[in-house]
């Protein structure tokens, strides 16, 4: 039997952090429960060997989730049981999606972190601190078309949105500047996990790299085509100091008492989806495996973590862990359809072997795009109390005929580290293969043929159907000397194609472009590909309407 349950006290953080090397100088307390780490710690610590970087991503998710924060931290919980100093790298939850659809983004059962309610809203504030430098910079835009356009801004070419970290679809497209005398214009908002900000963070690598990033923020265009940046708009350096403290990852702890860091949160549709840089470098040099998790499934999330993040930061993954629940394959089997903030529908729970077989070409595809990376993958089956041992062991011969190194039933949710034990033991083999890692495209290819690339080998298209004016604009970014960035694909998570209708591994079909952006500060340029939203809007039965707040100020109905 497990352990009996303790949530870990409150003034434990300080122990917890000096057993992975962290002295009490370097962190900077937010309520006991959570410290900011100093970034000089980067230095103290860089000369230690790095440990082995691992890296957690899915099968392609329903609404609901398939476990991947809990299997990042499980899997940590699990590799410190068996004697293996380990550390989490996870994302700051957005507000929006922990009060919108899927409630909160810290874990669940015995695999979350804590403080969960506190990480679930506000945490150390970094949010707060990108929407704050987002909208200094929209200001500062609007001002200088106010005071006469100096800088020469077509009004029709700003690029730049403000943003706010809750989900709400009216704030999509607005009109602004009515009865001020100024510019009048249409704009909107984004989610603050979605802004170009939220990328710089994430991907930067120390205080100088922070400011140069936000000074090559472009912003908007002149009516020759010229950019126009943060820097030129002299709004950088504020920007910068807005963000000073939001630059340093957060330490917490997990439910077994071991470190964890939190810290960035770009959503992985648009943005990167993963934690930032500098948490895994810090990582790195204080355990002997780092567990970091990609958002949504691997053509996402662990596509940009190994193209994007990587890059920025230097890392070179180890190995890959794949999370698979039998509910979601059987919902990409294309005969169940799962609709955000609706009950599940009942028949995911009866015994289905011949829908999750169906449901496997996706397991698949995902195995695949992992292994594009030269990189081993341990597939989790994420045990639920409906899944049969015939539908798992369908999972398993399968993933194993994929060329996954191993396919084990977890349970770290209903049993912490106890239940991930058998997962770590695989990880820590596969970490140990000769190293292989290697990006999927070089940055010397051009950006139009790294869209074709990702589409074709990571999401299974026939042909990239690229629209109007998007082929000269990505000539133009070429000429401007953007061509070596690496590419973003901003597309819907609930598919392997733009299409979240299309279920289990679609093939041969038309993967629509419809526009690009330069994201020059994050270090990317972002291609749009079908439909995609950058603020969500709220569902019929929003996970805020079950939050409430106890006589005794504990938070309740977030998890």
């Amino acid at each position: 039997m497990p352990p009996p349950y303790r949530k870990p006290g409150p003034s434990s953080l300080a122990e917890v952090a000096a057993r992975f090397g962290l002295r009490g100088d370097e962190l900077e307390f937010h309520g006991g429960r959570m410290a900011k780490v100093s970034l000089e710690t980067l230095e103290r610590v860089a000369e230690r060997p790095p440990g082995k970087y691992v890296v957690v991503t899915s099968i392609t998710p329903t609404p609901f989730g398939e476990g991947k924060t809990v299997h990042t931290i499980g899997l940590a919980m699990a590799l410190c049981a068996l004697g293996r100093r380990a550390i989490p790298t996870v994302r700051q939850p957005s507000t929006g999606v922990a009060l919108g659809l899927k409630g909160g983004g810290a874990g669940g059962g015995r695999a979350r972190l804590f403080p969960a309610e506190e990480l679930n809203l506000h945490a150390t504030g970094d949010a707060h601190a990108v929407a704050a430098a987002t909208n200094l910079l929209a200001a500062a835009i609007d001002a200088s078309l106010f005071h006469g356009n100096p800088l020469g801004i077509d009004p029709e070419a700003i690029l730049w949105r403000r943003c706010l970290d809750v989900n709400d679809r009216a704030l999509r497209r607005v009109r602004i500047g009515l009865g001020i005398g100024g510019v009048v214009r249409e704009t909107g908002f984004e989610a603050t996990a979605a802004s170009e900000t939220m990328g710089v963070l994430a991907q930067t690598s120390s205080r100088a790299d922070l400011r140069a990033r936000l000074g090559r923020l472009v912003v908007a265009e002149t009516p020759a085509g010229a950019p126009v940046t943060a820097e030129d708009l002299k709004a950088a350096g504020a920007m910068a100091a807005l963000l000073k403290d939001a630059i340093r990852p957060t330490a917490v702890q997990t439910s077994e008492g071991t470190l964890a860091l939190v810290h960035a949160g770009p959503f992985a549709n648009v943005g990167t989806g993963n934690s930032s840089v500098l948490a895994d470098r810090l990582a790195l040099r204080c355990a002997e495996f780092v567990v970091t998790e990609a958002g949504f499934g691997a053509d996402m999330g662990a596509e940009k973590c190994f193209n994007l993040k990587c890059r920025a930061g230097g890392f070179r993954p180890d190995a890959a862990l794949l999370v698979a629940t039998v509910r979601a394959l059987k919902v990409h089997a294309g005969k169940i359809r799962v609709v955000a903030g609706r009950p599940l529908d009942p028949s995911l729970a009866l015994p289905d072997p011949a829908a999750v077989e169906a449901g496997c070409c996706n397991l698949e595809k995902q195995i695949e795009n992992v292994r594009l990376h030269g990189l081993p993958v341990v597939v989790a089956i994420n045990r639920f109390p409906t899944d049969t041992e015939e539908e798992i062991a369908i999972v398993r011969a399968r993933a194993l005929a994929a060329g996954a190194a191993a396919a084990e039933i977890s349970e770290v949710f209903s049993r912490g580290s106890e239940g991930g034990r058998a997962l770590a033991e695989a990880v820590v083999r596969a970490a140990e293969a000769p190293p292989g890692f290697r990006h999927l495209y070089p940055l010397d290819l051009p950006l139009r043929e790294k869209i074709v690339l990702l589409a074709r080998r990571v999401y299974g298209a026939g042909r990239v159907v690229f629209g109007a004016g998007v082929e000269e604009t990505l000539a133009r970014y070429e000429a401007r000397g953007w061509g070596r960035l690496p590419v973003c694909i901003a597309k819907t998570q609930w598919s392997l194609s733009h299409d979240p209708n299309l279920k289990g591994r679609p093939e041969g079909f038309d993967f629509p472009v419809v526009g690009v952006r330069p994201f020059v500060g994050a270090g990317y340029v972002t291609a749009f590909a079908g439909e995609i939203l950058t603020m969500p809007g709220l569902g019929s039965d929003p996970a805020f309407r079950r939050i409430d707040v106890g006589p005794d100020g504990e938070v309740t109905g977030l998890s």
